[in-house]
């Protein structure tokens, strides 16, 4: 398990490298009696929080691994995550990306320097491939979510909501692989017990709710979570790693419907700073449309995981809306 000293060591680590993001006010029908803060980790380097783990766990390796190469998989927040941390680390970087990973997401990620290897659209085979070609040419490994490090640089966020609002009530965080709401679990609970943590998901890749109802991981299949606009959470199963972090500290998970995503979507597109991608914007489409699953708590706060849309989809939900 991940100690409060390992998150606040990365916290150490992270630290001009990251971009420590303020809470913002959401101001929505239900704001008189429960009051949402946003964490816009959309305003990252590279628009999406998957930095704090992916800088986290390369800084850590040491001289000779690094001097190996990283690999990866990720459907394009990882991707750009460790695309950015190895080039300002001086690594060599390697991604397994799937071939419907969003193009804004795969051409960013080729842009900051990493070498792109593309496979079908199952997130277990992107890792088979990973895994192929780091036994081939010697790299390092650097997983989307199931290892320390990443759940420790993750875990960042949560020791900044305690900053920012010590007196926060809930705390609500997407979950795909699991490595978010592990780390800001860990950071959030070792803390203050007391603080409600729920993760949120989309109910087309609900495989973490069902991993917590069942007391074990079920894994859905390839073909259902990639039918979900929330490409970054298109995961199968979520991490042993992340879900004995899970078990321990989440204290529920819910999931939204794909009409609940967009709607969430198109509401935090009406402030520039909190313009989130689909995947950013389940956080807050779980506390808004779940209200009767939720605990009754006045003081909340969503993180939104990133913001990388693609415009025409952004432009495409508003037509939604009003058609």
């Amino acid at each position: 398990m991940v100690s409060l000293a390992e998150i606040q060591e990365a916290q150490s680590r992270l630290r001009g490298i990251t971009t420590r993001t303020r809470l913002i006010e959401f101001h929505h029908p239900e704001a008189s009696a429960r009051r949402l803060f946003l964490k816009p980790e959309n305003q990252q380097p590279i628009g999406a929080f998957k930095l704090r783990g992916a800088y986290n766990k390369i800084a850590s390796l040491s001289a000779a691994d690094r001097k190996r190469g990283v690999i990866s998989y990720s459907s394009g927040n990882h991707a750009q995550g460790v695309a950015y941390a190895a080039r300002a680390l001086g690594v060599k970087a390697t991604i397994v990306m799937p071939d419907n990973a969003p193009a804004i997401k795969r051409e960013a990620t080729a842009a900051l320097g990493a070498d792109i290897v593309v496979v079908g659209p199952g997130s277990t085979e992107r890792q088979v491939k990973a895994e192929e070609l780091a036994a081939q040419h010697g790299y390092v490994i650097v997983p989307p979510y199931n290892d320390e490090q990443i759940i420790a640089g993750q875990g960042t966020m949560g020791l900044e909501i305690l900053e920012d609002l010590p007196e926060v009530e809930a705390v609500f965080a997407p979950v795909g692989g699991g490595g978010m709401l592990s780390g800001v679990a860990a950071a959030i609970k070792v803390s203050k017990r007391g603080i409600k943590v729920i993760g949120v998901e989309p109910e087309l890749a609900g495989d973490a709710q069902a991993s917590l109802r069942a007391g074990k991981i079920v894994q859905f299949p390839a073909g259902e979570v990639s039918r979900t606009i929330a490409d970054g959470l298109r995961t199968q199963s979520i991490g042993p790693i992340n879900f004995e972090h899970i078990r321990r500290y989440v204290d529920d998970i819910v999931t939204v419907s794909e009409d609940e995503i967009r709607q969430a979507v198109r509401l935090l597109a009406l402030n520039p700073a909190t313009v989130a991608e689909p995947s950013g914007a389940v956080a807050v489409a779980g506390f808004l449309f779940r209200g009767d699953q939720l605990p009754k708590t006045k003081l909340n706060v969503a993180i939104i995981s990133g913001g990388n849309i693609d415009p025409e989809m952004l432009k495409e939900f508003r037509r939604d809306q009003r058609s």
